[in-house]
């Protein structure tokens, strides 16, 4: 909860500064960063406080009044209320600011952990559960690169989702998901316990990201897996490794190299942004102490109990006994949570700006 009493005092600080006509161009400029800042939440903060002393007369004029006079005031409180609703909203928007990416498209990589043959099947159907819901959702999905067991599962999988708003809804899949079942494999009837990774990268732009040509190196092969006639024809696909810090991608989804090249190129800037962002997190996590960035990578997220159809989330603590439904792309329970819990921790850190 801010303190507006404090919020006030700093501003006034910052004005009195700005009337100092030997102040420095460059210390201005950031000083009246600053002070617009707290002119815009000090002023929605003011409207706030109208609101709310409006509906509190309107209620005490309800309890005295009956008739038509009580529905008008009944009415002139839920239109204050929806102007309360859209302050609250804005000065939440000023004060805890979505994440930037939110609106970007992702790469989804999948990959089997322990559990072999298990996770790898278990691999795939959350490919086809994050399918579906961006079919529902009306995201385009596309496989980029995969490696496949003779099962038909999936030891690694890149799929390139396109849409709007796909990270703010997917970035919380990253993580450790385990799955509790019988396997096919089973002949004893007993529940194994496997388990799969997911990284859910921002598709970046070259301006994120700027690759030095000479860093990379291009390696093209013949595709693999199905595909026709075209398979093993042509060396149309590619694989990207970018020499300073070992990342490699590869891409052979399409017939054409230069469009598995250029989508490689995509996945290679997305991990490289997603790198840095990774290590600047680091260094917040140490200055906070706090539990951010990949420290949460290496921890189980989801557990998936297929004989009693029960999913959990262990950052939300939210059990569904609807897994069946939620391996047909019915995420919205799990995912909603998720992004409050998000907003919950934006509200949590200290963002308005010092007066100094």
């Amino acid at each position: 909860m801010l303190d507006w009493n404090k919020v006030q005092v700093d501003y006034d600080v910052l004005v009195e500064k700005l009337s100092d006509i030997n102040i420095e161009t460059r210390q201005r400029a950031a000083l009246q960063k600053q002070a617009s800042f707290y002119s815009d939440i000090l002023d929605l903060h003011k409207q706030i406080v109208a609101c709310e002393q409006n509906i509190k007369q309107c209620q005490l004029q309800i309890s005295q009044e009956e008739g038509e006079m009580k529905e008008l005031y009944e009415a002139e409180i839920h239109e204050i209320e929806t102007i309360l609703s859209k302050l609250t909203s804005e000065l939440e928007d000023v004060l805890y600011p979505v994440d930037e990416l939110d609106s970007r498209s992702v790469f989804v990589e999948i990959r089997a952990g322990a559990g072999g043959q298990e996770s790898a099947l278990f691999a795939s159907e959350l490919f086809r559960m994050y399918s579906l819901y961006s079919e529902a959702r009306g995201w385009r999905t596309s496989i980029v690169d995969y490696s496949t067991t003779d099962l038909g599962g999936y030891k690694d999988l890149i799929v390139n989702i396109e849409g709007k708003n796909v990270y703010k809804y997917l970035k919380h899949e990253s993580g450790v998901h385990r799955v509790q079942r019988v396997p096919k494999t089973e002949t004893a009837g007993r529940v194994h316990t496997s388990t799969v990774t997911v990284a859910v990268l921002p598709e970046v732009d070259e301006v994120d990201v700027n690759i030095n040509p000479a860093d990379l190196r291009i390696d093209t092969y013949r595709a693999g897996g199905a595909g026709g006639q075209h398979v093993n024809k042509t060396d149309s696909a590619v694989r990207l490794t970018h020499i300073p810090t070992g990342l490699v991608v590869c891409c052979q989804d399409e017939r054409s190299q230069i469009k598995n090249r250029a989508k490689a190129m995509k996945v290679m800037q997305a991990r490289l942004f997603e790198q840095e962002r990774e290590r600047r997190e680091a260094v917040e996590r140490e200055q906070r102490r706090a539990q951010v960035g990949t420290g949460e990578r290496a921890e189980k997220i989801r557990t998936y109990n297929f004989p009693q159809n029960r999913i959990t989330d262990h950052r939300t603590e939210v059990t569904l006994k609807k897994l069946d439904l939620v391996m047909d792309g019915d995420l919205n329970d799990i995912l909603n949570p998720l992004i409050e819990l998000e907003k919950s921790q934006r509200r949590a850190k200290d963002i308005v700006f010092e007066a100094k």
